[in-house]
């Protein structure tokens, strides 16, 4: 499926958001009746990246309740222009330190803490604004033991100590872990498999954090896979808003 151009008639666009959100909803429940599990207990994130406001306010007027971003200098604006609607917004990409504050000022949510540094600089912004943001640990399966990964993430066995710091940090609050399906290392083509070792690390991190059930896995490619290894929250963007233009 390809995105309806800019500049098309809203009420078209509205239609093909409608279809589209139709289409993955009934994918959601074919995949929690087959893993047994109630529709109610996965949260769909539609990722917005590289869609405009309007598109933003049409899925708010379609039901859509929780939205994402990965890029600051992109979400900011968007969320400021919808700041009228009852959208959560989550932020779901690499961030660095310096783009903490920004970040603090709308997203309810960020799925991709993987290092110290981010877990004080998004503190310190935290309570500056006077809020509370619920915080994942993306957990990077194709990082070597300790460091982070290309995509960002930290490796498995970095898992308890970030947990920890985000959990004993003023305006955080620690809410489960994160991960995108990998493509290199030992499960590079396996999302199912590093999806289940998600849901272990998450199982694990519990006995200490027992608040923290949230696990952010499944995109537009490979939700299905995520929900049947226990996903409560998956991030999908193209199968919503249509296949983005290559980047130039």
């Amino acid at each position: 499926m390809t995105a309806t151009p800019p500049g098309a008639d809203g009420e078209a666009r509205k239609a093909e958001l409608a279809a589209n959100l139709a289409r993955v909803e009934e994918r959601i429940a074919r995949a929690c009746d087959t893993a047994g599990r109630a529709r109610e207990d996965v949260t769909l994130v539609v990722v917005t990246k590289t869609y405009p406001a309007s598109d933003v306010r049409l899925l708010a007027e379609l039901g859509v309740g929780d939205v994402a971003e990965n890029r600051d200098q992109e979400a900011a604006p968007k969320a400021a222009a919808c700041a009228d609607t009852a959208l959560r917004w989550h932020f779901v990409g690499q961030l660095q330190t310096n783009k903490a504050r920004s970040v603090a000022g709308y997203a309810e949510r960020v799925h991709s803490v993987d290092r110290m540094r981010l877990v004080t600089a998004l503190s310190n912004a935290a309570t500056r604004a006077e809020r509370e943001i619920g915080c994942a640990v993306q957990v990077a399966f194709d990082a070597e033991a300790g460091s982070v990964g290309e995509r960002g993430g930290v490796a498995p066995d970095g898992v308890t100590d970030l947990a920890g710091a985000i959990g004993a940090a003023q305006g955080l609050r620690l809410d489960g872990v994160m991960t995108v399906a990998p493509l290199a290392g030992p499960l590079a083509g396996r999302p199912q498999e590093a999806f289940e070792q998600l849901r272990e690390i998450s199982t694990g991190l519990r006995t200490a954090h027992p608040a923290a059930t949230m696990v952010s896995a499944g995109m537009s490619s490979d939700l299905e896979e995520a929900v049947r290894a226990g996903a409560t929250h998956v991030r999908v963007g193209s199968a919503v808003l249509g296949r983005r233009p290559p980047l130039r």
